[in-house]
C-alpha cells in the first residue's frame, strides 16, 4: 500500500473538505415549496390577466396587488385546472397526484367507498421520499373527512382531525363569529404559515407548506375599512343598487354582497403579500418555490369570459388561476401547458430531487420544466389529454376531455357531447362535433376508455346512495325532530314552533329531492 506524503495527505485532506461542502451544499439547497390555495377563487378574479394582453381575462375592479407583483417576477399559467369543480374531490386529488376518478372521490358526498387512496403516497410523503430531511404543515382548510392531514404525512397542523368550512366562519365553538380584524383567519393562518417558515428556516430545514384559505368561500366576510375603500370606487358593471346598502342593513354572512366580496378578495391578498415580504426577510426567497392557486372555479355574479361556475365542468368551474416564482423561474413570463392539480406531486419530487421511480398508478405527471422553459417545455403525458369526471348526482352529471386545443363535454345523463376549440372559444359557445366529427369521437372514446379502466363512479349508483340517505337516516331524524316539537309548538312554545318549522322545510326538501332524483335516474337509464 502506497504511502501517504504531507503532500499527498493535504491534497487529500482538501478532496475530503470540498466533497463535505458539496454534500452540505447539496443538503441545504433542498427547495422550499410555499402553496398558497385560496377557496372558490375565480380565474378572471385578480388583477393579474391570465392570458398575456387579453384585458378579459383580469379584474377591472377587484384589486390583488401583491399576486400582480408575484406575476411581474414570476410565471403565470394560462391554462391550470382544478382537478374538479368543487372542493373535496379537487383538495384529495392534488394531495395524491391522481385525479378524483380514480379516487372514486368524484363529488363532494360520495356513497361508495373512497377509501382506497388509504396509504397511497402523498405531496408530503413523496418530499420525504425525495429527501428525508423534509418537513411538512397544512394550516387552514382540509376538508379530506377520510383521513387526517397526520395521516398525509403532515408534520404539523392547528387541527389534528383537520377542518372543514365551519372554522373560516366561527371560533373553535362554532357559535362564535371570527373577530372583525381576521376575517375567514386570513391574518391568523398567515401568522402561522410564518412562524412555520421562520422556525424551519432558522433550522436550515427544507420545508413543505401548504396553506389552504377559506377565503374565498362563503360565508363572505372581509375588514371594514376594505370594504369601505370598495364602496368608494367607481361602480362596476357587476354591481346592483343593494351592493351599496349601509353595513348594518346587510344580513350577516351574506354571500352575494359585491362589495365583501371584493374586500374579500384583497384582504387575501393583502396577506398573501406578508407572506412572500417574511420569505424575502428570511433570504429564503431564492431557493423557495411558491404557487398561488384555486381549488376550483368561482363565479359570484358571471366568470365572464369563461362559461360556467363552481359546480361545472366548462371552463368556469375548473379552470384557476396560477401563478409561480421561485429559483430559475423567468420573470414576468406565460406558459400555456395544459396542467391540473394532480400534477404538483410528481413537480415537487422533481424539483426535490427524487429519483426513484413513483408508483405507476400516478395520473399527474412533472410539470418541473416548465418552470425554467415555459412553452418550451416537453411534458410527456399519457394520451396528452386531460380528463375530469364530476358525477354530480343532484345536479348535471359531466364528464370531459381536454386534448391540445380541442375540448369534449358529455352530459352523462343524456349523453350528449359538445365540443369546443379553446384557442378560438374560451368561452365554449360553438359546439363543432359536426364541423370536426372524428376528433369528437376520438376523445369521446379515450375519456370513456379511461373512466372505464380506472372503474369510475356510475352518476346512478351515487344517486342510488343518495336515495338511500334522504329516503332513510335523514329522513328518519328530520320526522323525529319535528315529531318532538309538535306539543310544545302547539302550546305557543315560541323555539319548538321554529324548530318544527326548520325541521318540516327540510323533510319537505327530502321528499322534493327523492322524486327529482328518481326522475334523473329513470331520464338517465333511457338515454343509455
Amino acid at each position: 500500500m502506497a504511502s501517504l506524503t504531507p503532500h499527498s495527505l493535504k491534497i487529500k485532506l482538501w478532496a475530503f473538505f470540498i466533497a463535505s461542502c458539496v454534500e452540505l451544499s447539496a443538503k441545504t439547497a433542498a427547495p422550499n415549496f410555499v402553496l398558497v390555495y385560496i377557496d372558490d377563487l375565480g380565474w378572471a378574479d385578480t388583477s393579474v390577466e391570465m392570458i398575456e394582453g387579453r384585458e378579459n381575462t383580469r379584474s377591472d375592479f377587484y384589486q390583488t396587488p401583491h399576486l400582480q407583483g408575484m406575476a411581474d417576477r414570476g410565471l403565470v399559467f394560462s391554462d391550470a385546472y382544478a382537478p374538479a369543480p368543487v372542493c373535496t374531490p379537487s383538495r384529495n386529488a392534488m394531495l395524491h397526484g391522481m385525479t378524483p376518478a380514480r379516487m372514486l372521490n368524484s363529488t363532494l358526498n360520495t356513497h361508495r367507498s373512497s377509501k382506497e387512496y388509504r396509504g397511497k403516497i402523498t405531496i408530503p410523503q413523496a418530499l420525504k421520499l425525495a429527501n428525508p430531511d423534509y418537513i411538512a404543515a397544512h394550516f387552514g382548510k382540509w376538508h379530506i373527512p377520510t383521513m387526517k392531514p397526520s395521516d398525509a404525512g403532515y408534520d404539523f397542523t392547528e387541527k389534528e382531525k383537520g377542518t372543514g368550512n365551519g372554522e373560516g366562519d366561527y371560533l373553535d365553538d362554532m357559535r362564535t363569529h371570527l373577530p372583525d380584524d381576521d376575517p375567514k383567519r386570513l391574518f391568523s393562518l398567515t401568522q402561522m404559515t410564518k412562524d412555520f417558515i421562520s422556525e424551519q428556516a432558522d433550522a436550515e430545514r427544507p420545508f413543505f407548506v401548504q396553506l389552504s384559505h377559506y377565503s374565498v368561500h362563503i360565508w363572505h366576510d372581509s375588514l371594514k375599512e376594505t370594504r369601505e375603500k370598495y364602496r368608494a370606487l367607481p361602480r362596476p358593471i357587476k354591481a346592483v343598487d343593494s351592493d351599496y346598502l349601509p353595513d348594518d342593513e346587510i344580513p350577516d354572512f351574506k354571500h352575494n354582497w359585491l362589495l365583501n366580496y371584493a374586500a374579500m378578495i384583497e384582504d387575501t391578498d393583502r396577506s398573501f403579500g406578508d407572506l412572500l415580504d417574511h420569505i424575502e426577510a428570511l433570504g429564503i426567497d431564492d431557493n423557495t418555490y411558491v404557487i398561488f392557486t384555486s381549488d376550483n372555479g368561482g363565479g359570484l355574479r358571471g366568470n365572464a369570459p369563461l362559461q360556467g361556475a363552481k359546480g361545472d365542468l366548462t371552463e368556469g368551474g375548473i379552470r384557476i388561476p396560477l401563478v409561480v416564482c421561485g429559483p430559475g423561474v423567468p420573470k414576468g413570463q406565460y406558459c400555456s401547458v395544459p396542467t391540473a392539480g394532480w400534477d404538483w406531486l410528481p413537480t415537487f419530487y422533481q424539483l426535490a430531487g427524487g429519483t426513484a421511480p413513483l408508483p405507476e398508478e400516478l395520473d399527474g405527471v412533472s410539470i418541473a420544466d416548465t418552470f425554467t422553459l415555459g412553452d418550451a417545455a416537453v411534458v410527456e403525458r399519457p394520451g396528452d389529454a386531460l380528463i375530469f369526471h364530476f358525477p354530480w348526482y343532484n345536479g348535471e352529471p359531466e364528464s370531459s376531455i381536454r386534448r391540445g386545443d380541442f375540448k369534449l363535454l358529455k352530459n352523462l345523463d343524456t349523453q350528449a357531447v359538445a365540443l369546443y376549440k379553446l384557442s378560438e372559444d374560451l368561452s365554449e359557445e360553438y359546439d363543432l362535433k359536426s364541423s370536426y366529427p372524428e376528433m369528437s369521437a376520438s376523445l369521446e372514446q379515450q375519456m370513456m376508455e379511461y373512466l372505464d379502466s380506472v372503474g369510475a363512479e356510475d352518476v346512478n349508483q351515487l344517486r342510488a346512495g343518495f336515495l338511500k340517505n334522504i329516503e332513510g337516516e335523514w329522513l328518519i331524524k328530520a320526522e323525529a325532530r319535528a315529531d318532538s316539537n309538535r306539543a310544545a309548538a302547539a302550546a305557543g312554545d315560541a323555539q319548538a314552533q321554529q324548530q318544527l318549522a326548520e325541521a318540516e322545510k327540510f323533510i319537505k326538501w327530502l321528499k322534493q329531492e327523492a322524486i327529482f332524483t328518481r326522475d334523473r335516474m329513470a331520464m338517465s337509464e333511457d338515454a343509455k
